[in-house]
Formats: C-alpha cells, structure tokens, sequence
C-alpha cells in the first residue's frame, strides 16, 4: 500500500494540532514571520513616506524621542534625508519577494534535476552529480560576483543568481530520497501495475520528499536572504535609489558612529527573518510529512 493515501482534508487540522502543540518559541516565530510578511505586503500602504523622496534639510535625523528628531520620521532619516521606516519596509518586500523567487527557483531546477537522477540512474545521474559536485566545489560567492559583473544587476538578473544558490543541495536530497524510495515495497507494486515513471514521480515519490524539502526550502530561504544582503552590502545588488534590507545595511556602515538608526531597521528585520525562517521550517516540516500525518 502507498505511503501517500492520506486525505488532503487532514492537513489544516495537522496545521492546527502543531499549533496547539507548539512551544513558546516555535509560536513566537510563527507570529513573526506574519508579521513580516504582512508589513511587506502591506508596505506600500503603511509606509508613511516615500521610500526615495529626499530631503537634505532633514538628513541623519534620529528617531522619535531623541534630540533633533523630525516629527513624522518614527526612525528617523538617512543621509539623504529619507525616511528609513518608510525604506526599511519597502527594502523588507523586496528583500522577501527576491528570496522567495530565488528560493523557488532553486527548488524547481534542483528537484527536477533530483528526480530525473533518481529515477533514471546511469549516466544520466553520474552527469547529473557532476554539475552538483561541481557546483558545490565552487564557491557560490565567487560564481555569483561573476554572473553579475558580466549581466550586469538588474532584478532579473539577481533572481537567476539567487535561484542558482543551493540548487544543488536539492538536487542531493532528492536523489538520495528517490534512490531510497525506488525500492522500497510500495514502489515495487505500483511498477507491476503497470504505472509509468511520471504517474510513480507524481504519486509514489513527490508525496514522500515533501518533509525534506521544506526544510531545505526554509534553510535555502534564509541564506538566500543573507546571500541577497551580501551583493547588496558589496554594491552588486540590487541598484540604488531601490531599498533592499542589504543595501540599507551597506550604505549606512559609514554612518554607523554618529547615526546607528539607519543600519538597527534594516539589520533587525534581516535577523528577525532568519530566525521566523529557521524556527518554522522544523514546524512545517512536521505538517508536510505524509509519514507523521499518517499515524
């Protein structure tokens, strides 16, 4: 019998029973991490300010409560005179949606390079783990410098860098899951009723890598995240006057002893995503294991 029949009803109600079951951290992380992602989708909304209007008269003000602080600007100004809440919130959606795109990318490109391996062995897998070798032989930095030195940074651009980052890791996982699976029992008795390799793909092995991959998907998420603040920190992201959280964090350093408000949004937003990420990736894990789901 396959290890998939469980009825799709059944997953929100797991959803919920983790919840209840949640610890105080795994909650907390959870309420931050919609609290992230509605601060960004709402961002153009709530921003009180826009992100890119300057004001020289205005600039390196502190926030609220300090001396010198500008009405209207809740944490204060840049060194152009810009509002860094205002910033912070738009550079926080682009940031997410640029880590969720690369993340996806990577997913589909490495899982589907991943399945073909596992399931077609030979040389078609000893290729296949050659450009994984390959890419992991290679730091991804360096490749990633390189790809954006001579394609230049526009936003499609980073989004094939970013989706380039951790595929091979996918790729790893999926085939060595596939491999696995291949022989075990379940498999065996759906090829001698006569299912093809796509029909056994979509129905016998996708089901049963879904727990590895979201914990892949979440780690890959955060480093992308990180990777993404990197270019941008080193000028090769995205381009000014558009906010991204690494970008921020670059061009304030220089400010960073007489005006540290304009590097703490940015930066706290990017641990506050790390940290959501990481927290629930283990507790989407539990609710997308068809195994756990199943008892």
């Amino acid at each position: 019998m396959s290890m998939t029949a469980v009825p799709a009803a059944s997953f929100p109600a797991t959803l919920l029973a983790l919840w209840r079951g949640a610890d105080f951290i795994q909650k907390t992380a959870i309420i931050i991490g919609l609290a992230l992602v509605i601060l960004a989708v709402m961002a153009p909304i709530i921003a009180p300010f826009d992100p890119n209007s300057q004001s020289l008269i205005a600039r390196l003000r502190p926030p609220l409560g300090f001396e010198r602080a500008k009405g209207g600007y809740v944490l204060g100004t840049d060194e152009l005179g810009r509002d860094v809440l205002s910033r912070s919130l738009h550079g926080l959606r682009l940031t997410l949606m640029l880590a969720a795109l690369g993340a996806t990318l990577g997913l589909m490109l490495g899982g589907v390079l991943g399945l073909i391996a596992g399931i077609a062995g030979g040389r078609t897998e000893a290729v296949i783990m050659a450009a994984v070798d390959t890419q992991i032989a290679v730091p991804f930095t360096l490749v990633a410098l390189f790809l954006l030195a001579i394609f230049g940074s526009s936003l499609q651009v980073i989004v094939l860098v970013l989706g380039l980052a951790g595929w091979e890791q996918y790729a790893r996982i999926v085939r060595g899951e596939v491999r696995r699976l291949m022989k075990m029992p379940f498999i065996e008795a759906a090829r001698a009723a006569g299912a093809g390799p796509l029909r056994i793909a979509r129905y016998h092995l996708l089901p049963n890598i879904v727990s590895p991959l979201v914990v892949q998907f979440t780690l890959s998420l955060s480093n992308i995240v990180l990777l993404e603040s990197t270019l941008s920190f080193l000028g090769l992201g995205v381009q000014p006057p558009t906010a991204t959280l690494g970008a921020m964090v670059g061009i304030g350093r220089d400010y960073m002893p007489t005006a540290p408000w304009i590097v703490a949004a940015p930066a706290l937003m990017i641990l506050l995503i790390t940290f959501a990420v990481q927290i629930l990736g283990d507790w989407l894990r539990d609710g997308a294991d068809v195994r756990l789901r199943a008892r």
